[in-house]
């Protein structure tokens, strides 16, 4: 088996609260998960506020380090990671934060970005060739070079400066992608545009994607496979037509209901809140027993592991008990593997970074 780019082996976050650091908040629970190393898959990490998506971005992009586990990058620890092969991983394994607003400084021109990207990493010779590399990548993400090149942030809209973040990503040919919430502060009439633009160069250029949000809607529009998180813990993940059409798990049904239906004057399902940590559930068992309207004795005994209810889903509930328990590799395999693709589809996009060699 090929070595992936990221293998996240059992990576949980306790945080340490209070003056002294007596209390713990847990952010996230073990989560493994495989990218890159084989064909380029877009996984959708799902849930409400709190569950530990943007935890796990940051886990998976060397930030912070996990309480427990290890994030390796091509077989060595992202901790131990010196060099050269610091250096690798950064141009390897990019990230699109969520506020296009705030990665800028606005005392100097948005395309300083990339200017900065293709000098640091060497992606074309000095001159017309760079600047060519740069006005591909604008290209191939629907922006005009002579609109956006030359231009301060806040000449700007919040659509062209995510667009150029994406640019950004893209013309380095890492090799994964965290997009952390891309497009939740963009206009909703320039979310498919910006996604669609990110899934097709993604898979032109053989990158997969983690694509971390709380809208289930986008999620299924863009990625092959699911991890859907509640209050830090794995509730169900697998391929996303399976998660999204026939959820398993109470909460993923719950997340799915929440969606609106196109349909005038129908009702929304509105989800209700999370319960604060420390609350809904005894110690130890189901997170979202106090919410399950499936609820049993032993889900305020037990916490359930995942089950695995078929060959491309796990679920975390008693209700599938009878299914066998996922080991962890299972797990990581689950979340790694593209379903079919639409035929042309990478065909279709534009090469952005050509003239910049190989990896």
């Amino acid at each position: 088996m090929t070595i992936p780019v990221l293998d996240a082996r059992g990576v949980s976050k306790v945080f340490r609260t209070g003056v002294l650091g007596g209390r713990h908040a847990v952010a996230l629970e073990p989560v493994s998960l495989w990218l890159g190393g084989g064909p380029s898959t877009v996984t959708a990490v799902a849930g409400e506020s709190g569950s530990g998506k943007t935890t796990l971005a940051r886990l998976l992009l060397g930030i912070i380090p996990p309480t427990a586990g290890a994030v390796l990058y091509s077989g060595a620890d992202l901790r131990a990671l010196r060099g050269r092969e610091k250096t690798a991983f950064r141009k390897d394994v990019q990230a699109i934060f969520q506020d296009p607003f705030e990665v800028y400084n606005p005392f100097y021109r948005a395309d300083r970005v990339l200017w900065t990207a293709a000098r640091k990493f060497q992606l074309a010779p000095p001159g017309a060739a760079r600047r060519e590399l740069i006005e591909q990548a604008l290209r191939a993400v629907g922006l005009r070079p002579d609109e956006t090149l030359g231009r301060y942030p806040h000449q700007l809209s919040g659509g062209q400066r995510q667009r150029i973040m994406v640019a950004r990503a893209l013309m380095l040919r890492p090799r994964v992608i965290i997009a952390d919430e891309p497009v939740s502060m963009i206009d909703a009439s320039l979310r498919a545009t910006i996604l669609d633009a990110l899934g097709r160069q993604a898979r032109a250029l053989d990158i997969s994607v983690v694509y971390i949000t709380h809208d289930l809607a986008t999620a299924y529009q863009i990625s092959e496979t699911i991890l859907v998180l509640y209050r830090g813990a794995t509730v169900e993940c697998g391929d996303v037509e399976l998660v999204i059409t026939q959820p398993q798990h109470p909460y993923t049904q719950l997340l799915v209901r929440s969606i609106p239906q196109p349909a005038p004057g129908a009702s929304w399902a509105a989800s209700e809140p999370a319960p604060a940590d420390g609350a809904g559930g005894a110690a130890g068992g189901c997170r979202f027993a106090d919410r399950c309207p499936h609820v049993m004795p032993i889900c305020h005994r037990r916490e359930p592991p995942l089950f695995r209810t078929a060959d491309r889903r796990a679920v975390a509930c008693f209700l599938y008990a009878d299914a066998p328990e996922a080991a962890p590799s299972e797990v990581a395999s689950l979340t790694s593997g593209p379903r079919d693709l639409a035929a042309g589809s990478a065909a279709a996009a534009p090469d952005v970074a050509e003239g910049s060699g190989s990896r």
